[in-house]
């Protein structure tokens, strides 16, 4: 994920670290679980190593993290 679209996101309280709301300036350590809603989804992931580089192959990325659940879940829109 860009830096900016990952800044946005926090901004907009949909990405949580550890279970506390993210803030764009906190450092993402290994052994942290990650939550992102987006609409009626919830994802969560776990940070299994931090990259070596600046850049990351879409490929390489895919072996940072491991997905402990992704889960449809209410829209807020639906709790009225």
């Amino acid at each position: 994920m860009r830096r900016t679209v990952a800044q946005v996101l926090c901004d907009a309280g949909v990405v949580s670290i550890n279970g506390a709301p993210a803030k764009s300036s906190r450092a993402v350590k290994v052994g942290d679980e990650i939550s992102l809603r987006r609409r009626n989804h919830l994802l969560t992931v776990r940070v299994l190593s931090l990259p070596a580089t600046r850049q990351t192959s879409r490929s390489d990325a895919a072996s940072l993290y491991e997905i402990l659940s992704e889960t449809v879940v209410p829209s807020e829109d639906s709790m009225d």
